[in-house]
């Protein structure tokens, strides 16, 4: 789907206008005048259509005329899994964005994704990260107490229709 963004001037006497890519954004900013024939400068830059991962990635970056180049590439870019874990580890856990260098090794974010921590500890359980539980007692696991547990360093999210579970670290 193509990303339509709206430049919308600070300047009251001027007219914002719709792009589609960076290049689109250069050549219209060139020519945006305000009503006493002074170039606008300041924008700001608003997500109007797109899908709903790449709207909810223009939200976590705080998307503005600094950076809506990088916005453009990200889209392109990235896969739906970088998008994520970018959209929580920008927008939930206070990393910073670098559009240069935003290499997924610099966020240090625990990314599943599960309905309910509930999921994530059975998870964990059927990943042995609780050790091994024998057989006989696995039906007296109590998943909703581990559950709570996982809530003191995991949160949720829903991102697109998609919902994870998260831990910042």
């Amino acid at each position: 789907m193509t990303i339509v963004l709206h430049a919308q001037p600070y300047d009251i006497s001027a007219s914002g206008f719709y792009f589609r890519n960076a290049e689109e954004f250069q050549k219209k900013v060139a020519t945006c005048r305000n009503d006493f024939g002074a170039p606008v400068e300041e924008f700001e830059i608003q997500f109007i259509d797109g899908d709903d991962i790449d709207c909810a990635l223009a939200k976590a970056l705080s998307l503005n005329q600094a950076n809506y180049a990088a916005f453009f590439e990200a889209v392109d870019d990235w896969d739906e899994d970088h998008k994520h874990r970018v959209i929580i580890a920008v927008g939930e856990c206070g990393y910073s964005f670098d559009p240069k260098s935003c290499n997924l090794d610099d966020f240090d974010v625990d990314v599943y994704e599960v309905d309910t921590l509930k999921d994530l500890a059975e998870q964990f359980v059927d990943e042995g990260l609780y050790g091994e539980i024998p057989a006989n007692i696995a039906f007296y696991v109590d998943y909703d107490a581990m559950a709570r547990d996982l809530s003191v360093d995991f949160a949720m999210i829903e991102i697109a229709g998609r919902r994870f579970a998260y831990a910042c670290r």
